[in-house]
């Protein structure tokens, strides 16, 4: 089970001291609160705002009903000679339904009472008209009915000045529900801002410097560090990975100075080896042609393999010598020259002859107008060399085997070793320049002759790489850069083609 250990500064009792949208989740909190408070002032007007307009409705009822009840006593005091019942119990009807709608205004309540009186009054001064045939008392009824008509319209005249006073109040309602709305939406949109602006400063910015920091650390710049202080899950999570990259940073400064160790210690074994290697060749040589006395055939035989044996051993001593020289960067010091490639050629594939026990079809091809490039030729001789070695190793005998070197682009040559052996799988093509590492069928005596070729290569500013088909063979090249003088010269040419033409 993998166990995670907290730096110091995160201990049970300091996790979680603070919370990273706290300040988010106030100004939501708040936020909500606004819009709550606006709903509730909205019903709160809304509901005043029903109440003026019940009123209001009310107060036109009561004129209309008022008008109704005017209206029956003109009817009334018109057919005053031939009254039969109708238009008095309109005129009744009409009182009683004024005292419904206006029964909780005391002031409207007291006109209906004088208005009632007056009616009374008005009617009983008819019948006694009536009765007496006489005409003396017609002044007091018109008196009378004209006080009738003055109540009446008192109490439409102070209806209107309540639906004046409700009409106001109306517009004023209206007036604060839209700056209350007006208000809540600026709230709003200030508290989205705020909300966003408090994310993008507590999450998206310090998130986007983390990323900054991933990827130089993923440049191998492990001293960047995230500077990112603050109490929240963020703050605790830089104080991990800044620890993480802290321990990461010294076990891998602990891990190289181990590998140079190591380097340091194969380079001085190497070379302290290879004097005592070279001693046992040259003793072996010398017993093998008789200096020290007759040796028959069996001894030439065990002598030969110890022989081989030594060689096979030396060689690979002088393989670490030189990947040690150029892990230690003194592949700087190279011999460059004009680099002859038939003369490379011929002398790698007579040395792959003299010691090949199978005879291949080695052909190589120049192109007429490969440009001139500049190297160390013993150097790139051996990588040559190398490639064409295991070209033959995976190689049945008769099978050919094709070097060709061309242009490669306007600045480079590229120079290729084709076989047809049993080719590369895919996996194995990456780690084939790495050092130690050999290719199934294509087993060699350590491993270190492609690293080595990849170093050289390297060390002249080309590259080096394996192109593969499996049961089908495979392509080993590498690209040089040409000569800058070459490379001049075969601009100006075109240019100065180019110009003739037009």
């Amino acid at each position: 089970m993998l166990a995670i250990k907290l730096p110091h500064c995160l201990t049970p009792s300091t996790l979680r001291k603070s919370h990273l949208l706290a300040p988010v989740c106030t100004s939501f909190a708040i936020l909500v609160s606004v819009i709550a408070g606006q709903q509730c002032l909205n019903l709160w007007i809304a509901s005043l705002s029903q109440d003026a307009v019940n009123r209001v409705t009310r107060t036109l009822v009561v004129e209309r009903e008022a008008e109704r009840l005017l209206n029956a006593l003109v009817d009334e005091e018109k057919a005053s000679s031939k009254i039969n019942g109708k238009e008095k119990i309109a005129v009744r009807k009409s009182l009683n339904r004024l005292y419904q709608l206006l029964q909780d205004n005391s002031i409207q309540v007291k006109n209906l009472d004088e208005l009632k009186s007056l009616y009374d009054r008005w009617r009983n001064q008819l019948e006694q008209q009536k009765l007496s045939n006489s005409s003396t008392s017609n002044a007091l009824i018109e008196n009378l009915f004209a006080s009738l008509r003055t109540r009446v319209r008192l109490i439409i005249w102070y209806e209107e000045q309540q639906m004046g006073e409700r009409k106001y109040r109306l517009r004023q309602l209206y007036q604060i529900n839209t700056a209350i709305n007006g208000l809540s939406l600026v709230a709003i949109v200030i508290g989205v801002n705020l909300n966003l602006w408090l994310l993008r400063q507590r999450v998206e910015v310090p998130l986007r410097r983390l990323i900054e920091v991933g990827e130089a650390w993923r440049k191998g710049e492990m001293d960047v560090r995230f500077d990112y202080s603050s109490g929240d899950e963020i703050g605790q999570l830089t104080e991990v990975l800044n620890e993480m990259v802290t321990q990461a940073r010294d076990r891998q400064q602990r891990i190289e100075m181990r590998n140079q160790q190591l380097k340091d210690m194969i380079s001085s074994l190497s070379h302290d080896l290879r004097t005592p290697l070279l001693a046992n060749r040259a003793t072996l040589d010398s017993m093998l042609k008789g200096a020290f006395g007759p040796v028959n055939s069996v001894w030439q035989e065990v002598f030969q393999e110890f022989r081989q044996s030594n060689e096979d051993l030396l060689k690979l001593v002088e393989a670490l010598l030189d990947v040690s020289r150029y892990e230690a960067g003194h592949g700087t010091r190279l011999n460059y020259e004009p680099l002859n490639w038939e003369r490379i050629f011929v002398k790698v594939i007579a040395q792959i002859n003299a010691t090949c026990n199978h005879k291949p079809i080695i052909t190589y091809k120049i192109s007429q107008e490969l440009p001139l490039a500049y190297g160390d030729e013993l150097e790139i001789r051996r990588v040559v060399q190398n490639l064409l070695d295991n070209a033959v190793r995976v190689s049945e005998a008769n099978q050919e085997i094709t070097i060709e070197v061309v242009p490669f682009g306007t600045t480079q040559i590229k120079v290729s070793v084709q076989d047809r052996g049993p080719g590369i799988p895919p996996q194995d093509r990456e780690r084939l320049f790495h050092r130690f590492i050999q290719g199934r069928g294509r087993r060699g005596k350590s491993g270190l002759g492609l690293y080595l070729c990849r170093q050289i290569i390297q060390a002249h500013g080309g590259s080096i790489g394996v192109e593969s088909i499996p049961k089908q063979g495979s392509i080993f090249w590498f690209s040089l850069p040409i000569a800058k003088v070459q490379v001049a010269s075969s601009q100006h040419k075109k240019q100065t083609q180019k110009e003739g033409e037009e």
